[in-house]
């Protein structure tokens, strides 16, 4: 089974621009069948109700393994997911459960991503776009994907596991894992050097 592997291409501290150059990231590939995924996590229970003024139809969940393994019964619903408008608003109960992450998945892509990044970016967060299709490019050798075709912004993120913080915003494109031959690289900076950017930094893996 292959798996995909994603390079840093832009860094700013500016997270509108950072969603600029990932939507032009976008327009190099086949967005027919292409979806956007939202996921933002939030510290304070005022965070969490702004989210949820901003984006009531996300799904909202606790990540805490030791909480799964103190009481497996699931009494909040919380470790399997709760949607907005089931979510309690009350402060005391959900302070009890900090921290929460907020998701949208499957979105159609330009529906939530400005929303999310004006009200999200301040926090550890992500939009990523899957289900796009990376052009062949015969002259360079390189191979149409359209299975590990992905871009990414990390808002406020070192990595895409979203465990360190880090000051900026960050766009990653996603090309398939090679043969260990530079070939990754080589496709990525091609789908970079068309919207006149480089890969930054060292990939990313899941």
């Amino acid at each position: 089974m292959s798996v995909d592997v994603a390079y840093p291409v832009f860094h700013t501290p500016d997270p509108a621009l950072a969603l600029r150059v990932a939507r032009q990231l976008l327009s190099v590939g086949d967005q027919g069948d292409a979806k956007v995924d939202v996921d933002v996590e939030l510290p304070r229970a005022e965070d969490v109700l702004l989210i949820l003024r901003a984006m009531p139809d996300a799904w909202f969940r606790k990540e805490d393994v030791d909480d799964w393994v103190r009481d497996t019964s699931d009494p909040t619903g919380l470790h399997a997911g709760v949607h907005g408008p089931q979510l309690s608003t009350d402060t005391a109960f959900l302070s009890r459960h900090l921290p929460l992450w907020a998701s949208m998945l499957d979105q159609p892509v330009g529906s939530i991503e400005d929303t999310f990044t004006a009200v999200a970016s301040k926090y550890m967060a992500e939009i990523r776009w899957n289900c796009l299709g990376w052009p062949e490019v015969a002259e360079h050798d390189l191979y149409a994907d359209y299975n590990h075709a992905e871009v990414t912004v990390l808002f406020n993120a070192a990595t895409r596991e979203m465990d360190e913080w880090s000051n900026g915003h960050t766009v990653l494109v996603h090309v398939r894992r090679g043969s260990g031959k530079g070939y990754e690289e080589r496709h990525a900076s091609w789908l970079a050097e068309q919207i006149g950017r480089t890969v930054i930094g060292p990939p990313q893996f899941c």
